[in-house]
């Protein structure tokens, strides 16, 4: 956690924009649950960020996917972070301009993480096709083995043993087709939420502002802004290249959120020439 002076002239700790994207963060989860549990609608069906080729996709969700999370702690994580660090940016920036950075980053999340998912499905669709168009057995094994997670395996195991000591038996043939283009189905219906691509952007404008400000680390670990950026950085970079599906977190919309406020920090150094 950073360590600055809250004491120096015009320091705001709850600034005009860090407090209005709390509030309304915690509005849309509040309207979550009251809509899940008295209306029965699921508002992450609406609002969440969807795949552009999904039917549930709309263009507002690019915005609004930045207001949803999945549950307390997730919101909590976000709106403190935002809190700790976005208002020592927004005193340094003012509101106009820290709110202009904190949606290019979330935009910018959100279009790194679609292209990542754009290629996922992509490779997905045509390891489909590739089985499809000849639907067998060994087919049916290859696709399993290449295209769906080790986790998730099992769970065809005895489909695919039934089919290969059955082959001509047509149920199984057709229980196969049914479950890999569902499997892309469910791929493209993946809703994404939360505010932590724009929070990893206020994340890395802190570290490039404030490079040598102390974050302490579980509290108690000092470390200077710039490092800590690096490291989680890398981090973030490792977990995605791993793309372990249990993790449920996108780390590519993270890295987006610091590759675009790195790009708009540079931006308008270049125009200003004025940045510490």
């Amino acid at each position: 956690f950073p360590s600055h002076d809250t004491r120096a002239q015009g320091f705001s700790v709850l600034p005009t924009a860090v407090k209005n994207l709390l509030i309304l963060n915690g509005l849309f989860f509040v309207a979550t649950i009251v809509f899940q549990n008295t209306l029965h609608i699921d508002l992450k069906d609406y609002l969440a960020l969807y795949y552009p080729g999904s039917d549930l996709f709309k263009l507002y969700q690019l915005i609004s996917h930045l207001f949803m999370h999945g549950n307390f702690m997730h919101l909590f994580s976000n709106m403190f972070a935002l809190w700790m660090f976005g208002a020592v940016l927004e005193n340094y920036w003012g509101p106009k301009k820290f709110l202009i950075y904190y949606i290019v980053t979330g935009l910018g999340a959100a279009f790194l993480h679609s292209v990542i998912n754009f290629y996922e499905i992509s490779q997905l669709k045509d390891a489909a096709q590739i089985f499809l168009s000849n639907p067998t057995p060994r087919g049916f094994e290859s696709f399993v083995l290449n295209s769906v997670p080790t986790e998730y395996r099992s769970s065809f195991s005895e489909l695919m043993s039934l089919w290969t000591n059955n082959p001509d038996t047509l149920g199984f043939k057709n229980n196969a087709i049914a479950i890999v283009n569902e499997l892309i189905q469910v791929k493209q219906n993946v809703p994404t939420v939360g505010a932590s691509g724009a929070v990893f952007g206020v994340l890395l404008a802190f570290g490039m502002i404030l490079p040598n400000a102390m974050i302490y680390v579980f509290f108690f670990l000092p470390m200077k802004a710039k490092y800590f950026v690096i490291l989680y950085g890398l981090f973030e970079l490792y977990s995605g290249l791993q793309n372990n599906p249990g993790d449920n977190v996108a780390h590519f919309a993270h890295l987006g959120g610091m590759l675009f406020g790195f790009i708009l920090i540079k931006y308008w150094r270049s125009r200003t020439n004025r940045w510490n």
